[in-house]
């Protein structure tokens, strides 16, 4: 059975990698344009967004995304500091004269605002990013929507918790809870990649048979053992073996659900902005059998 028909237990994917450049939003993309059932499709790569350049989405809404930062009101400070000696990241720091805060090292823990015995600190919206969502697909049939992180700002994972926040819920109907949604997540495997795949069902590691991309993919799968998730792998670019992969995977019981051809015609069409299984008419099956094997 497929789990395109909506029958599987799966239902919050992560497509997800130990580096950059593996073909990560390639596998997002052309899952999701193959689903025959309504899909989300959520490009949580909120630094550098790029699902849209290939599946063209007709945005409906934008929404800016803020967290709360400290203001103070120096007529009521009288710079005892102890709010700079709270905070840990140097958001805020006492001078001899008034203190000085800096919003993107915050973390919005609070903090500062509660230590302030004169009730001279106050929390206020501080925007670090937006939110786009809309539909795409031949007949609109999947949900779309992307984070992008402004410029200048430091700080994406309040942006993809907001993003992800637009999963369907208990609350919702039953059509709405039982939709598929595909995150692709950000590269790497620092707090944007575990802010991505937080809660997801089943987290699929995109590589390449290399070297490099067996180290970073180690990388990712100690990551996804300390938050307790489910993995699979996609080997991409596969000429020739596949082992130093395989044998990897088979070593800590990670299921290889694809192996992707080092293709020509994949790699021109990634490079035009094409969906995959538009450009390269055999390629279809092999994300048809991801579908099928994705428990």
């Amino acid at each position: 059975m497929s789990m395109a028909t909506g029958n599987k237990k799966t239902r919050i994917i992560a497509i997800a990698s130990g580096k950059g450049g593996t073909g990560k939003t390639t596998v997002a993309v052309n899952l999701a344009m193959t689903a025959t059932v309504p899909v989300r499709l959520l490009d949580c790569d909120v630094e550098e967004p790029n699902c849209h350049l290939f599946v063209k989405p007709v945005i409906h809404k934008k929404s800016d995304v803020c967290v709360l930062v400290p203001e103070v009101d120096e007529s009521l400070c009288n710079v005892c500091g102890e709010c700079a000696d709270f905070c840990r990241f140097g958001a805020i720091v006492s001078l001899k004269t008034k203190p000085l805060v800096f919003p993107d090292l915050c973390h919005g823990c609070g903090g500062c605002f509660h230590v302030c015995s004169r009730e001279a600190i106050r929390e206020v919206p501080y925007e670090v990013g937006v939110i786009e969502s809309g539909m795409c697909g031949k007949n609109s049939q999947i949900l779309f929507a992307q984070g992008r992180l402004n410029v200048g700002r430091a700080k994406s994972p309040p942006i993809i918790r907001q993003l992800k926040r637009e999963l369907p819920g208990q609350s919702d109907p039953p059509a709405r809870q039982g939709i598929i949604t595909i995150i692709d997540a950000p590269p790497g495997t620092s707090c944007p990649f575990v802010s991505a795949v937080s809660g997801c069902d089943l987290v699929l590691l995109v590589t390449e048979p290399t070297p490099f991309g067996l180290h970073d993919m180690k990388l990712a799968v100690e990551s996804l053992k300390q938050l307790a998730l489910p993995v699979g792998a996609v080997i991409n670019r596969v000429a020739g073996g596949s082992e130093i992969i395989t044998q990897y995977c088979q070593s800590e019981k990670i299921p290889v659900y694809l192996e992707i051809p080092d293709d020509r015609r994949i790699a021109e069409a990634y490079s035009c902005g094409r969906i995959v299984t538009d450009a390269v008419a055999d390629s279809k099956g092999l994300f048809e059998r991801l579908w099928a094997a994705i428990p």
